[in-house]
């Protein structure tokens, strides 16, 4: 009801629901649904009451500019984020959508709440899910989605958001590798997947009056048997070739790499080029890293396309850059050393705290906050975030009682970690009490979400440790 009250409030929580009625009668049905929404999100949102017709609470109404008299049932839901209003609440006015504006305030609405959801089975558990499987003698086409990526053009019967860690066995009884996974179910056992991604309404429609399992794709053609002028190498004859050969530039690739697909037209121009140059400045080679695999182990190969110079017999240069026609051919005519590749994250010097699988949770029981950031170096949205994440460590390098820290999901020796922990996605942000795990972190991916969900834990810290001192 005090505006210093609610000031306060606003600069101690980030993230905050409040809900504005004309009266306390008006309120008496939000306030119940809401006391359950507050236990749900408890730790990661604040929900509170102002009832603008208290004498008291009346002049706060008008400070804030807000007028719940003037909608029609008398309550107004405004969210406050970062100290500042943030939006109206319009979503649906249930348990399951507040909770989820609250776990992540600026992500998309649930799958359900679209109305022309509504004919689709939206499935929360196992327990519904094995239900659903028991009593439906119809045939079922389930998609399993996670809540950052579901394809809304899909009309589907039934749908379940599986992002959560609980799902991990449902994940791996029906083969969910990616989003969204698309089940075909006859008398509750589950038969084959659907796989065209691309489908429409009318194409599933049709595709359900007489379903079929996938046909196999025929198998593609390896690129050595290709017709095309690159030298194809192998663990037998590599060596040999590259003795024979003063200049030779060999792109180390993988059958199942989309950046090698892209380059090997433009590396096949090149070798062409070369190939019938009067004076050629070199020759184009080959190694199917997957098969011949005692030389990636030899020129410790770990992501493809790798390319690599070869001058008289011997390994000169590891080139990242040559990606085209022309460049190659450039760069062949004046071979010169590339500008010295990025650091890694965990090799520069900053305040995060890089583990791995056997030094984790030792290390998490050591510090009361920690936030862990699961990521792959390849992936763009980790990229983005690592500045951000690395700045917000440095701002509480000082505090011994916080950790930001970062696991590299591509290590194998990093992959059952991972896995235990809930990754299924990068970058995943998790949050950990003295090495135990309290939630997932679905807030704002820049520096000053970063911080300020350190800052409020830090604040209630402080705050409990006041209200114990007045107890004394």
């Amino acid at each position: 009801s005090d505006h210093k009250d609610f000031k306060k409030l606003l600069r101690t929580r980030n993230n905050i629901l409040v809900l504005y009625s004309k009266s306390a009668a008006a309120a008496e049905s939000s306030l119940r649904l809401l006391s359950s929404v507050a236990q749900e999100v408890k730790g990661r949102g604040t929900i509170s009451w102002i009832d603008c017709g208290d004498t008291e609470s009346r002049k706060l109404c008008k400070k804030m500019k807000v007028n719940p008299n003037s909608k029609e049932k008398g309550v107004e839901l405004l969210h406050y984020k970062d100290g500042a209003f943030h939006t109206e609440y319009n979503r649906a006015v249930t348990l399951k959508s507040m909770v989820a504006f609250l776990k992540d305030p600026e992500g998309a609405p649930l799958w359900e709440e679209d109305p022309e959801a509504k004919d689709v089975v939206h499935v929360d558990s196992e327990k519904e899910l094995r239900r659903l499987l028991k009593k439906e003698d119809r045939p079922l086409l389930m998609m399993f989605y996670n809540q950052y990526n579901y394809a809304l053009f899909f009309q589907v019967l039934a749908g379940m958001n599986v992002y959560s860690s609980e799902f991990e066995r449902i994940k791996e009884e029906y083969n969910v590798r990616g989003y969204p996974t698309i089940c075909y179910f006859e008398k509750g056992k589950f038969l084959f997947h659907f796989e065209n991604y691309g489908a429409t309404a009318a194409d599933i429609a049709e595709w359900l009056k007489n379903p079929q399992a996938p046909q196999p794709q025929a198998p593609e053609i390896p690129w050595s048997d290709e017709e095309n002028v690159v030298y194809h190498l192998t663990d037998d004859d590599f060596d040999k070739f590259i003795k024979d050969h003063s200049s030779v530039l060999v792109m180390f690739h993988a059958p199942w790499c989309g950046h090698c697909k892209k380059m090997k037209p433009e590396y096949e121009k090149a070798a062409e080029f070369l190939h019938v140059a009067s004076d050629s400045p070199g020759v184009l080679a080959a190694v199917d890293a997957t098969v011949n695999k005692a030389l990636a182990e030899r020129y410790h190969i770990s992501g493809f396309p790798t390319l690599k110079y070869f001058k008289d017999g011997e390994e000169k240069y590891t080139l990242p850059h040559l990606r085209t026609k022309k460049k190659i051919i450039d760069w062949l005519l004046n071979p010169e050393a590339p500008p010295p590749p990025e650091p890694a994250w965990e090799e520069k010097q900053t305040s995060v705290i890089h583990l791995a699988g056997e030094d984790f949770r030792e290390s998490l029981k050591k510090k009361k906050h920690t936030l862990v950031m699961f990521y792959a170096p390849w992936c763009p949205h980790c990229k983005n975030a690592i500045p951000h994440f690395t700045t917000a460590a440095e701002v509480f390098k000082e505090d011994r009682k916080i950790a930001y820290a970062a696991v590299d999901c591509a290590k194998e020796q990093n992959h059952d970690l991972c896995k235990q922990e809930g990754v299924d996605g990068y970058p995943t942000f998790n949050y950990y009490n003295y090495g135990k795990f309290v939630e997932k972190y679905s807030g704002e991916r820049g520096e000053s979400g970063f911080t300020t969900f350190m800052r409020t834990l830090r604040e209630r810290d402080h705050e409990r440790v006041g209200k114990k001192k007045d107890e004394l």
